[in-house]
């Protein structure tokens, strides 16, 4: 195969791709006036559906325009070959591979989060706003990013250069000490993510003593459920969009709730919510996707060990000296059509764990406050009570709200 051809190879899957998530949004935004199913008439009054349409609408509005604007830009880049004056730059500066690499990625890394912040900041500080939702101040969005910026330098940083550094030392067989590591730090992320990451970004504080704080725990002995950690986090400082999460394992296990949920929900809604999650790590879903996220990573990896090398790989976005950076941009694209067909299906998966953790809540404690919880957290939310099928199935984690529903009150 000839380089050009490579190079039109990953055109046609960035085109592809493209069109295939516009038809899908299409085919969704077909269904933004459909008359809400009987089942989840008491979501919204009349006012609050025409607010939630017109919510839907902006967004998809926007989407499409940020979408847009990022395939032209992609596509200029590959065009004008952007990868190759990257490279030439990075080059100039040192002849260490890393560093190279580092150099090359930070640069596409700034200029891409330059170029969609406005898109970002037009997001909340614009349609967030306007229908309610934002709470943000410039001073925490702007702080936020600057946060972010300085862990994805250090933590996505730190991890490429060791990576690299395997490659430079042990060849094809770096992608076996790479999955040791990458492993390593999912487990790592998984069990101290709430202690190390999220503080940085939000203040978190133990649940008082009080009614909630009791109604979790006397849920927590029926279930033979050991939680010593709760805690509120105060996402209402960004947005008053709710929400509750489980994380870690074993004793680092702690549920987080959003203070926003606790403002939204009665007690025993909040506690339906808490035995969902309670679900999830009693059914070992938990394990199940963070065993099934290592086990797709040293598979992604073994494939990039056979290609990452290959001249033509280089060539193809028109950078002449073979390199693992340019290996990876290309092979991340090749891989992209893979990596649609594993997300669906971790997503059937994970749509079939939702229904199972609702199954758990039912059965330990109740259907109808998690139903209730349910309802209210999509109207608060302004969700999409009527997407397409195709788009549920491409894109959706969990069941429609419809779908959860009717499983709840079988």
């Amino acid at each position: 195969m000839q380089p050009t051809t490579l190079f039109y190879i990953l055109i046609a899957i960035l085109i592809i791709s493209f069109v295939v998530d516009k038809i899908l949004d299409s085919l969704n935004a077909k269904h933004f006036n459909d008359k809400i199913p009987a089942e989840l008439a008491d979501v919204y009054d009349e006012e609050a559906y025409k607010k939630s349409q017109a919510y839907k609408k902006e967004n998809a509005k926007f989407t499409n325009l940020t979408s847009t604007f990022s395939i032209l830009l992609t596509l200029g880049f590959f065009f004008l070959n952007g990868f190759k004056y990257v490279d030439n730059f990075a080059r100039s500066i040192s002849e260490n591979p890393i560093v190279i690499a580092l150099i090359f990625f930070g640069i596409i890394m700034i200029g891409s989060d330059i170029l969609t912040t406005p898109f970002s900041y037009y997001k909340t500080f614009v349609i967030e706003e306007k229908f309610g939702f934002n709470k943000s101040t410039k001073k925490i969005f702007w702080l936020d990013k600057i946060k972010g910026i300085f862990l994805s330098t250090i933590l996505g940083g730190g991890v490429l250069a060791i990576i690299i550094w395997f490659y430079q030392t042990t060849g094809t067989n770096f992608w076996i000490y790479a999955w040791v590591l990458v492993a390593v730090f999912s487990l790592f992320m998984n069990l101290f993510y709430a202690k190390l990451i999220v503080p940085i970004f939000n203040k978190q504080t133990p649940l008082e003593d009080g009614e909630l704080k009791f109604a979790i725990e006397k849920y927590a002995q029926t279930v033979g459920f050991k939680l010593d950690n709760i805690f509120v986090i105060d996402g209402s400082k960004r947005s008053t969009k709710a929400n509750a999460y489980f994380s870690g394992f074993g004793s680092q296990k702690r549920i987080t709730l959003f203070d926003t949920l606790i403002n939204d929900l009665e007690t025993d809604e909040i506690v339906a919510v808490l035995a969902h999650e309670v679900g999830h790590y009693k059914k070992k879903h938990i394990v199940f996707n963070l065993f099934t996220s290592i086990l797709l990573t040293g598979f992604t990896l073994y494939l990039l060990s056979l290609f990452v090398n290959l001249p033509i790989f280089s060539e193809a976005i028109d950078i002449t000296k073979p390199s693992f950076h340019a290996g990876l941009i290309v092979f991340g694209i090749l891989y992209s059509p893979i990596s649609e067909i594993t997300g669906f299906v971790m997503n059937y998966i994970s749509r079939k764990f939702e229904y199972q953790a609702d199954n758990f809540a039912k059965n330990t404690f109740a259907g109808k406050p998690l139903i209730s919880s349910l309802k209210k957290l999509s109207k608060n939310s302004l969700s999409n009570l009527t997407p397409h099928p195709a788009y549920v199935f491409m894109h959706y984690s969990h069941p429609t709200l419809l779908d959860r529903v009717k499983n709840l009150e079988e």
